[in-house]
C-alpha cells in the first residue's frame, strides 16, 4: 500500500503522485466525490486503478495519503 501525495494542479485537476515509484499522473474518476466523502476506486488517466476507503468529511488537497492497488 503505497503513500499516495495528492495535490491540486493549477487547471483544477487532481494530481496523483508515488514517490518511490516516482509515478505522477492525474487523476482522471473518483468513485465517491461529493461534499460529505471521497475515496473509493479513484482511476488516473493511464487507466490504472487504485483504492481507499472512502474518508468523511473529505480531505483538503495536498494531502498524503495510503492507496492500494484495485484489482
Amino acid at each position: 500500500m503505497p503513500n499516495v501525495m495528492i495535490r491540486v494542479k493549477d487547471n483544477g485537476a487532481l494530481l496523483f503522485y508515488i514517490a518511490k515509484k516516482d509515478q505522477e499522473d492525474e487523476i482522471a474518476k473518483v468513485e465517491k466525490d461529493s461534499d460529505t466523502e471521497w475515496g473509493g476506486e479513484v482511476e488516473l488517466t493511464d487507466g490504472t486503478r487504485y483504492y481507499i476507503d472512502p474518508i468523511s468529511p473529505p480531505p483538503s488537497f495536498p494531502t498524503t495519503l495510503r492507496f492500494k492497488r484495485a484489482e
